[in-house]
């Protein structure tokens, strides 16, 4: 154990979701959370596993470098609204040298089994929600897209803060589902001003 206590837990889309867990099963480890766009779904929406695979599972996983990387994604949605140095780290960090060229560090198939995997039964979290007694800022995007596209869009549920004994719900219009990645300048206040 890295024996932390009283760090500030932060974490986005599925990241949201996990640091949730780790403060309601160490909850001397936190002393704030603040979950950014977290993909926790409404009560009900624990059903079971997707019905088909999710598109994730076909990403291109191979590139001869970083820059053809980044040089594909800076034109292209959802990586054209990011931040352009933050998509540089992506492109340079988020793979992995693999024979003649680079692979994303996650396995589309492995990241589609996440997104798959989310809305089972197994996935509800909120009964761990109900033993968190820090205080938990919920950012929501609150900014319209196009409702096929599931990847820009919030998959928080909307009262998702009421749901926490300290919670508060901060919605934003500025940025999608990809709040981090968008406005880090943003994210970085939101962390600089948690208790």
């Amino acid at each position: 154990m890295l024996g932390l206590v009283g760090a500030i837990g932060v974490g986005h889309s599925m990241g949201g979701h996990a640091v949730t867990l780790a403060a309601a099963l160490r909850p001397e480890v936190f002393s704030s959370l603040l979950l950014l766009d977290p993909v926790i779904r409404p009560r009900d929406g624990y059903v079971g596993a997707w019905r088909e695979s999710h598109f994730v599972a076909k990403r291109r996983n191979r590139w001869a470098s970083p820059q053809e990387m980044f040089d594909r994604f800076k034109d292209r949605a959802p990586f054209a609204a990011w931040d352009r140095a933050v998509l540089r780290d992506y492109c340079d960090y988020g793979v992995l040298p693999d024979g003649d060229g680079f692979v994303l560090a996650c396995p589309p198939h492995i990241e589609a089994s996440v997104y798959e995997n989310s809305p089972m039964p197994a996935s509800n979290i909120y009964p761990e929600i109900d033993s968190i007694r820090i205080p938990v800022r919920v950012v929501r995007s609150v900014k319209p897209v196009d409702p096929a596209d599931i990847m820009s869009r919030s998959p928080t549920a909307p009262d998702l803060a009421s749901n926490f004994a300290h919670g508060a719900d901060i919605r934003v219009a500025e940025y999608s589902h990809f709040i981090p990645m968008e406005g880090p300048e943003f994210v970085a206040k939101l962390i600089g001003d948690l208790p």
